[in-house]
């Protein structure tokens, strides 16, 4: 059924003449008229009878009445609903990340986007880098985070690159120097990192060729249980600066680290799919949170 027949009835109701309705629509008389007589024609009963000047609805169009205006109403309310999955604030967002980018880069830009967007839901996943990586090309999972290296075949990836900075109690006398080497760490206790990282091995090789003693006494696989560990005095540590600057409240200092130690990540989605609105946008968020942490580009970066 034509719905434009039903709002020219809806608007004969409201206004009581065909008149007054073929205002309110924009349409003339006689086009009013005849969308009337179509729709009786297609209903098979009549809907209005004429009393003088006045127009009364047939009992057949009392009932009727009823089913064109909850058929409306919901009409508008789908016409609502698109108009909001068009500028992306009705739908749903899933993303898997690997555990520092779960705690550190993640809240403050989901909180952000949910904030302007209360009707997107959002779902996350953690898990460490090598599972991330290996839930695409996943039509369940619209966007995943996770450490390089990243294989980017069927896939769209967006890399950043972060140094890596010195983290320390903050009363530690440490504190004094401005930039952290290893030859100032060498021997001190040092809360150290996963094997599986890469920062790992590169933090073992900084220390080797300034010929500094890395003292690993504890460690862990997540940079925010080494920046507690910091944090309550268990020893000095190199983290991500995401993962630094979250708990430098909990008692840490930062300092820059040289030589540099990159932490590489990367931010990825089917590329055989389309991204929905809400994950670009999305993306968008997380680039614009990045900008603030992300290591200037040099030539081999690029």
């Amino acid at each position: 059924m034509d719905i434009r027949l039903l709002e020219a009835f809806r608007a004969v109701v409201e206004s009581g003449s065909v008149t007054h309705a073929a205002s309110s629509l924009g349409i003339t008389q006689p086009a009013v008229s005849a969308q009337i007589a179509r729709l009786e024609s297609e209903l098979g009963f009549s809907l209005f009878t004429r009393t003088g000047n006045r127009l009364r609805l047939t009992s057949e169009a009392v009932t009727f009445r009823a089913e064109v205006e909850r058929t409306l109403d919901r009409i508008d309310d789908l016409g609502r609903a698109a108009e909001h999955i068009r500028q992306g604030q009705v739908g749903s967002l899933t993303v898997a990340s690997h555990p520092m980018a779960g705690v550190a880069l993640l809240p403050p830009v989901i909180a952000a986007f949910v904030q302007q967007r209360p009707n997107v839901r959002v779902q996350l996943f953690t898990r460490n880098s090598d599972l991330v990586r290996g839930m695409f090309p996943s039509r369940t999972i619209d966007i995943g985070i996770a450490e390089l290296p990243i294989d980017p075949t069927g896939l769209n990836v967006t890399r950043y690159r972060m140094e890596c900075v010195a983290v320390l109690p903050k009363d530690h006398a440490l504190c004094a120097h401005e930039i952290i080497t290893p030859t100032l760490m060498s021997g001190l206790p040092f809360v150290g990192m996963s094997r599986e990282w890469a920062a790992h091995h590169l933090v073992n090789s900084v220390f080797a060729e300034a010929a500094a003693h890395l003292n690993v006494v504890v460690a862990s696989e997540l940079f925010a249980m080494i920046c507690e560990l910091v944090a309550n005095g268990v020893g000095v540590s190199i983290v991500d600066p995401a993962s630094a600057r979250q708990f430098q409240a909990a008692g840490l200092a930062i300092r820059p680290f040289r030589p540099l130690v990159p932490y590489d990540i990367a931010i990825f989605h089917s590329a055989e799919q389309d991204l929905s609105l809400i994950g670009r946008t999305f993306l968008e968020a997380f680039d614009a949170h990045l900008q603030g942490l992300i290591a200037p580009a040099t030539e081999t970066d690029r």
